[in-house]
């Protein structure tokens, strides 16, 4: 118990270490303020691996404790069984394992089981206002993950020593893990097994052919005819955040906001030299220098007054007049961000971007406005969609809304609204509903003719990552694009 409480102590102050100032990420524009020379802790804006991995720690103790036996009741889970082996990992993994596990170990079975399965209601409620049940958390290979999982072995002596380490008792391996894993079941006599098979969700059918054809051969007929699939539970837990975790986005946030700031800037774009590829590996480089990762490639993309998309070509040099558009994320303690923002090359006399490009970022804010009022728990993206794009229409908005759930991963888990190139609604994927305490990049385009371009049509494409907190009220992870990020001329000298 002494040892819990030091790392949960540990975790706590390594929160409110976090909770501290950024230190300067970036250096201001040439002319207009004094160059913020770079803090060398800017290196690590969120503190060291090793705190890093402390926080996801608590984290994952929390999600386990608090997250999970509300989920399977909710799904009538009695019994989660999660086979996988080395590298093919189900994709509920990461959600499942400490910051130092990156694959399965040889083959890794994570059992949860519902202690409050077999208790009658009167039992239940007894329960509750006694010591409320657990779910049992058993790993049947692999470690204890820090003492999240009570981790078995086998009853067979180690051949020998591993590296520095004695263990007196070999890893379970083969058919002898399967035959521990009917032991545990027998034992607990689940009404329902839930196993991680779809057709629909990508992250709920983690298991491979292979290892359901092993499970079921070596637990029989009688147990394989309890199997459910638990399409929602992997889902929904993968979705779900942390408080802490948002208080966490809500610094992520600020880095990629810095981040966008400079890469728009008279800092890395000289018009007439910089080719939009110059803006993009130096937004990469950027990343990698801060210790951190991505989940894709940057990008950036030029419009041009008089020159349609063909006649820029793929990697034009950016010249003054121009609008940007980057798509740009971030990864950090295995969360991911998302954004798209907008810029303008400030011409020679300009103090800010023609008033028609103005209300094109305007309309795209207004689509915001819309999308993000129609997200609410119980919702499915199809009806959030269909609403979000009834409303545009009425508003005389020209756009379309592809947004997607963003945490563990970009593309997330949870339901799409809209895919740029589906705006009628997605079957399945779009039939998922919102849940409380989950997160969404809020990402859409809209098209406005701009009067001081010979009314050429500008795509003002914006990509936002906001929360969903436990009283189901979306808000912003920090803030959204409202002016450009400008381009301005270098000073004389």
């Amino acid at each position: 118990m002494r040892r819990l409480s030091l790392r949960a102590l540990s975790a706590t102050l390594v929160l409110l270490a976090l909770a501290l100032p950024l230190p300067p990420l970036a250096r201001a524009q040439v002319g207009d303020a004094q160059l913020q020379s770079e803090d060398i802790r800017s290196a690590r804006p969120f503190g060291t691996l090793r705190q890093q991995a402390d926080v996801q720690q608590a984290w994952l103790a929390k999600r386990l404790t608090t997250v999970l036996p509300p989920l399977m009741r909710k799904y009538g889970i009695d019994m989660w069984v999660i086979p996988m082996r080395e590298y093919n990992e189900d994709p509920v993994f990461t959600s499942l394992v400490s910051a130092t596990t990156f694959a399965a170990r040889r083959r890794t079975i994570y059992v949860f089981f519902d202690q409050c399965a077999h208790m009658k209601v009167t039992e239940k409620v007894a329960s509750a206002e006694s010591k409320p049940c657990e779910v049992e958390r058993i790993a049947l290979g692999g470690s204890s993950q820090g003492g999240v999982f009570k981790a078995v072995r086998s009853t067979k002596p180690a051949a020998g020593p591993a590296g520095g380490n004695v263990q007196a008792q070999a890893e379970l391996w083969g058919d002898e893990q399967w035959q521990v894993l009917k032991k545990v079941v027998e034992e607990r006599n689940p009404k329902t097994i839930g196993v991680d098979i779809s057709r629909t969700f990508a992250f709920t059918d983690g298991l491979s052919a292979g290892e359901l054809e092993g499970m079921s051969q070596a637990l029989g007929s009688t147990w394989a005819r309890r199997f459910k699939r638990a399409e929602g539970l992997p889902l929904d837990l993968i979705a779900t955040r942390l408080p802490e975790e948002a208080e966490f986005y809500r610094r992520m946030q600020e880095v990629v906001w810095a981040i966008i700031d400079t890469a728009f800037s008279n800092v890395v774009i000289k018009p007439g030299v910089t080719r939009t590829s110059d803006v993009v590996w130096w937004m990469r480089q950027r990343v990698n220098d801060l210790g951190l990762g991505t989940w894709f490639h940057p990008s950036v993309e030029v419009q041009r007054n008089g020159a349609t998309d063909a006649q820029l070509g793929d990697d034009p040099v950016i010249q003054k007049g121009d609008v940007l558009h980057c798509d740009f994320g971030i990864t950090a303690l295995r969360l991911n961000t998302d954004t798209q923002h907008m810029g303008y090359v400030l011409r020679d006399g300009e103090m800010e971007p023609p008033a028609g490009l103005k209300a094109a970022l305007a309309a795209s804010n207004k689509l915001q406005d819309i999308v993000m009022s129609e997200i609410k728990p119980g919702r499915t993206g199809n009806e959030i969609l269909k609403s979000s794009l009834a409303r545009a229409k009425a508003e005389g908005i020209d756009g379309t809304v592809y947004t997607h759930p963003i945490g563990m991963h970009g593309h997330g888990a949870g339901p799409l609204i809209g895919l740029w190139d589906y705006q009628d609604g997605v079957p399945g994927r779009g039939d998922a509903k919102v849940v409380a305490n989950s997160w969404y990049s809020i990402e859409l385009q809209a098209t406005s003719a701009v009067p001081e371009w010979s009314a050429q049509r500008v795509r003002s494409a914006q990509e936002e990552d906001m929360v969903i907190g436990d009283d189901g009220v979306p808000r912003w992870a920090l803030k959204r694009q409202t002016e450009y990020h400008l381009v301005r001329p270098l000073p004389t000298p």
